[in-house]
């Protein structure tokens, strides 16, 4: 509101002059508009203003340029900068002698300068040239700049706002499209949706999504469109144009905003062919590289700003690899491995990729060289080292065990005592036989006497029976001490826990090999099995001794196969050369059987190509 005129002493022309500043601040389209008639009211309401600079930023560069001045937009205004500059870094207002004197006094001119800033960022500056002036007049003119530049505050502040609900509904059209193309299960079904909802909410005549295929792209579907002709003129108009974003890998515009139509051609055909229609087509990124195009077009007048292109190559990106992954999922085994074959192919043989031609330079390199190349083939197979005499030591009797004095894992010599059984029962039966036959000898010798010579026979036969009793158990008295049959190794039995308990006639109860004679016992599987054959040298490493390899001979192969843990294997013997010190009977290792010389190529593979040949002859008719 315009104060009286005691108060501004305003002449007519100036009334009329601030009526249509006012009025032009009021009606403002644009924001030079809004800025000169801003700047323009500010001046008339200090009053004694000689010019007015207003510079807002910051640019691309940093720098901040004039957006208004006063009193004639065509005058220089550069003396003003060093003041706008200090308000700029020092972000209050300052006032500076326009003569540089760093006092000011009454009767010189000052330079104000007053920094804009909302929400601690710098917007720019004003900067007015006052004629000379009390210091009152002075403070006044600061308090006005700092009342007024509440209306740029206000402005920034709403374009702030109106940026960032542009973002958010731009960001709520990209998540809205991407839970179209979710939701939907089939690709066909998801393209469609998605042009659908693009064509609805950014106000386009047709939207399209094309995919790439053998180098060009293919139109898939087409906004309000349930089914198409890919030959007719449309499809081959909208293609073609697709063809271009695939070609140049970049969004395409027309008509475009810097009036550049190189390498548009095919979206100016489109274009013209609907009667100067607006085209935008934009690529579809999976892993940055183009597997398709969105392409829309727009009627007459409708021209896609800067800020929908942006908008849309988000939507791209995001999209990209929603529908490509739909489109693997519906391709068959075999189209799926053509194309990775293809993306393959491209990558080795085409432009760029430097660093996976180089791998393949060397794997072909190394190929090369394995197929040429000749190296000792070997069998593996796990081994177990068993001693080459064993002898097995079993209850000689039903008894109880009284002692043991050894156990697995001990070194005995030959006749030295294992364990004892309890030999009570046997005694106390030879003393009953020995009493029972010193019985029958007195009725024998009684019947010689009286001449009783069928008596004497019977008790003769008993007398014999008495006999062979007193030997058996003579015999298991001897036995009841056992002893190693000769110099070894424990390999088998502790009876420490189980002292007195019975044991069974035949129960074994130690085993027994010798040391330093072993053999080696290789498991080689089914499918090795045909390159053994006896004689053949071979190598072997037990897990006991790692860093020791001792060499074997095969002696005996066996004809029939074992099956163990779900796999078949023919038990091979060998005997050690040389055995280490440390072996013991018990180890396990590994064991490689010297077959002769390969290619290399061939021992890596042959196991591979077994089993294709396996499987295709099972599956042949």
């Amino acid at each position: 509101m315009i104060g009286t005129a005691s108060i501004y002493s305003l002449t007519e022309d100036g009334s009329r002059a601030e009526t249509a500043a006012w009025a032009n601040f009021s009606a403002a389209k644009d924001g030079p508009e809004f800025c000169g008639s801003w700047l323009a009211i500010l001046c008339m309401q200090i009053e004694r203003v000689g010019g007015a600079l207003l510079l807002l930023g910051p640019d691309g560069d940093g720098s901040y340029v004039p957006a208004a001045v006063w009193p004639h937009a065509s005058r220089d205004m550069r003396y003003l900068s060093g003041t706008a500059e200090r308000a700029l870094n020092e972000r209050r207002g300052v006032v500076v002698a326009a003569d540089g004197s760093p006092t000011l006094t009454r009767d010189q001119r000052a330079y104000i300068g007053y920094p804009i800033e909302v929400s601690g960022v710098l917007h720019g500056a004003v900067v007015l040239d006052l004629a000379p002036a009390p210091e009152a007049d002075l403070q006044r003119a600061l308090r006005l700049l700092h009342w007024g530049s509440a209306w740029l505050l206000d402005q920034f502040r709403r374009r702030a706002l109106e940026d960032r609900d542009t973002r958010l509904s731009r960001q709520a059209l990209a998540m809205d499209l991407v839970a179209t193309a979710i939701q939907e299960q089939r690709f066909a079904s998801s393209a469609l949706a998605i042009v659908n909802e693009l064509a609805g909410r950014l106000q386009c005549d047709r939207v399209s999504i094309g995919l790439e295929k053998s180098g060009s792209a293919e139109v898939c579907a087409i906004s309000h469109t349930a089914t198409f002709d890919p030959k007719m003129n449309l499809a081959r108009l909208i293609g073609e144009a697709m063809d271009e974003v695939l070609d140049l890998d970049m969004a395409i515009v027309y008509p475009p905003p810097d009036d550049d139509e190189i390498g548009a051609i095919a979206h100016g055909e489109l274009a013209q062919h609907f009667r100067n229609i607006a085209v935008c087509s934009v690529p579809l990124l999976e892993d940055g590289q183009a597997i398709g195009v969105l392409t829309l077009e727009r009627g007459s007048g409708a021209v896609f700003d800067v800020e929908t292109v942006v908008l849309l190559m988000t939507v791209g990106g995001l999209l990209g690899p929603i529908l490509g992954l739909k489109r693997d999922n519906e391709r068959g085994m075999l189209q799926r491995g053509s194309t990775t074959l293809r993306n393959g192919a491209m990558t080795v043989f085409g432009s760029g990729h430097p660093g996976a031609k180089l791998i393949a330079l060397v794997v072909f390199a190394v190929l090369l060289l394995c197929s040429v190349v000749n190296w000792t083939y070997r069998v593996s197979a796990k081994t177990v080292v068993e001693g080459a005499v064993q002898r097995i030591i079993a209850a000689p009797y039903d008894g109880y065990i009284l002692q043991s004095m050894v156990r697995a894992g001990d070194t005995v010599q030959k006749g030295q005592l294992l364990a004892q059984l309890d030999d009570r029962e046997l005694k106390l039966e030879q003393a009953r036989v020995d009493s029972e036959r010193e019985q029958l000898l007195r009725k024998q010798r009684q019947a010689l006497a009286t001449k009783e010579r069928a008596t004497v026979t019977v008790l003769a036969a008993q007398i014999d029976q008495a006999d062979a009793a007193l030997a058996l158990v003579a015999d298991k008295l001897s036995r009841a001490s056992l002893v190693a049959p000769f110099d070894g190794l424990i390999v088998a039995g502790d009876l420490s826990q189980l002292l007195g308990t019975p044991v069974e006639q035949g129960k074994t109860l130690f085993q027994i090999a010798r040391l330093n004679t072993y053999r080696v016992i290789l498991e080689v599987d089914e499918r090795d099995i045909a390159e053994a054959a006896l004689g053949q040298e071979g190598e072997l490493t037990l897990s006991g001794t790692p860093n020791e390899h001792m060499d074997f001979t095969v002696q005996q192969i066996t004809p029939v196969s074992t099956t163990l843990d779900g796999r078949n294997f023919f038990r091979v013997e060998a005997r050690l050369k040389s055995p280490s010190e440390r072996i013991r009977p018990g180890m396990e290792g590994v064991g490689k059987i010297v077959v002769g010389d390969r290619k290399l190529i061939w021992i890596w593979t042959h196991t591979l190509m077994d089993w294709l040949r396996l499987s295709a002859w099972k599956w042949a008719p």
